[in-house]
Order: C-alpha cells, then structure tokens, then sequence
C-alpha cells in the first residue's frame, strides 16, 4: 500500500476582458468563503497595476490588527507589472512571475483564486488556460452583455460570440490539450436592480439563449449594495461576522441580504469543497 499522489487544488479564476464588473469583490468572497468552510487557499493578483484584490487583502490584515478580530487571510502572491525593451520581454517576465507563484502553491493549498486584468492581456490568457472554474461577472446590463456575445435585438438570439467568448474558448481549446480538463465557465449577474425591471428580464432572456452555445452556466451574483463598497477599506465580506466591533456600526438588513445572496452564489459554484474535506491523504491500495 503506498500513499496517495498529491493532487493540484482546484483554481478559480475571475475573468472579464471589462473593468468594473465586481472581478475582485467577489473573488475575496469566495477566498474568505473557502476559509471559513476550513479550506487551505491561496491567491494570485495578475493584475500588478490596479491591485484591487492585493489591497482588498491588505486593507483585512491591517484591520485585523487593530480590531483583534480573527479574520481570515488567505496566502497571497501579487504579480508585479514587469518592464522591457519589448512586448514578448513584458510578457516573458510577468508569465516567470505567475509560473513561480503557481509553483509555490499548486499542491499545498485545495483551492487557489485568480483575480485577472480587465484587458486582454497575456497573463489574463495564460490565467485562463489554468481555470478549473472560470467565473465571469457582468453587470446587468447590455453593455457588458456585448464582452460575451452580439444578440439580434427583436429575438436576443446570439448573431456572433464576442473577443471575451473567443478568448475563453481558446482557453479551453489549450487546457484540452494540455491535459483534457473541462473549464467549467460561469457567468454571474453582478449588480442587480432591486426591482425585477425590463432590462434585467431581457439581459436574463439574453443570458439564456446563448448560454448552451456558448458552454456556461449562469448564477446571480450580488445586487446593487452600498455596503459591498463599504467593506473593502476594513477588508470585511458579508461572511464575517456583522456586528457593531466589526463593522464600526451595527448591521442592517442589508447586511444580511448581503450575506444570503454570497451564500447562494457559493452554493451555485459548485466547488468541490466537501469533496475535498473529505478526501485525505490516505493510503490507497
């Protein structure tokens, strides 16, 4: 009897070739929701200018020491922006920087998170290449809509996949055979109305119709909330506990809407985390 061959974690990446989608919010839920579910996880920021996941991560240890809260921290790599006398020399030196990282965690932690640039950048190609889970969030809206697929309007019927769902489908093309492991690919609706207005109806009836052409599942993501912004100085996430010493003022409602619909965006995911817990370094016959 021998032991058991060590297993890569499960990467999920967060994509989307257009800024401002809640790329980097929801990546720390789902950092801080492993976590608290006693997952070992890492994360790696690719995108070394904007930094939003690496200062979201640094904004949770500083207040964790001055609140003496115990917050959970995940291992954390940025990748720095590189300089060159050439395009292939910046990408060359930024893909040694993600490579390493990737090396110094692949088969210590189960699950590794990656936030990526929102531009078609070579490091958010290679990151896509990597995903087990490949996690898209748009905003309600048709604008973003576009990044994915151009739809006639009378019918919402895709008329031609857009750059976004080329690039993840050369992605997919390259980890196929690389080692013939499927990208699982969902696309999350990120800042919804609260009320259940034409647009919204219409970006799902879209959303739908294109989906099984396209290889992804769909998911709600987060509504439009005020406190979603306010938890990023403090480095909080609607998982923590929400009470007066945390938060700096006592919760509200919103807080806790907050929280179920995180919950239910976890669930939709369908990461492999009691999976996980479960399988252990046991020997095998």
């Amino acid at each position: 009897m021998g032991l058991r061959a060590p297993r890569p974690g499960h990467i999920i990446v967060l994509g989307n070739e257009k800024g401002g989608s809640g790329k980097s919010t929801t990546a720390m839920h789902i950092v801080v929701a492993l976590l608290k579910a006693g997952r070992s996880v890492a994360s790696i920021d690719t995108d070394g200018r904007q930094r939003s996941l690496t200062r979201y991560i640094e904004n949770r240890a500083v207040w964790r020491a001055h609140t003496g809260l115990a917050l959970e921290l995940p291992t954390h790599f940025t990748v720095p922006p590189a300089d060159g006398d050439s395009v292939g020399d910046i990408e060359l030196q930024e893909f040694r920087s993600l490579a390493e990282a990737i090396s110094r965690v692949e088969y210590r932690f189960e699950f590794v998170v990656i936030d990526t640039p929102g531009s078609n950048s070579h490091l958010m190609r290679v990151s896509h290449a990597m995903a087990d889970t490949l996690i898209t969030p748009i905003n309600d809206s048709f604008v973003d809509f576009d990044v994915i697929a151009r739809v006639d309007p009378l019918n919402y019927e895709m008329t031609a996949p857009s750059h976004y769902a080329e690039l993840v489908a050369d992605a997919r093309r390259q980890r196929d055979m690389i080692d013939g492991h499927p990208i699982d690919w969902v696309v999350i609706r990120n800042r919804l109305a609260a009320l259940d207005t034409r647009n919204r109806k219409n970006v799902a009836r879209g959303l739908d119709a294109i989906a099984g052409k396209l290889g992804f599942r769909i998911a709600e993501g987060i509504s439009e909330r005020v406190v979603f912004r306010e938890f990023f100085l403090r480095g909080l996430t609607a998982l923590d506990t929400l009470d007066e010493q945390t938060l700096g003022a006592e919760p509200t409602m919103s807080h806790l809407a907050a929280r179920r619909e995180i919950n239910g965006l976890i669930d939709s995911l369908n990461l492999p985390i009691v999976a996980r817990k479960a399988e252990s370094r046991v020997p095998a016959a």
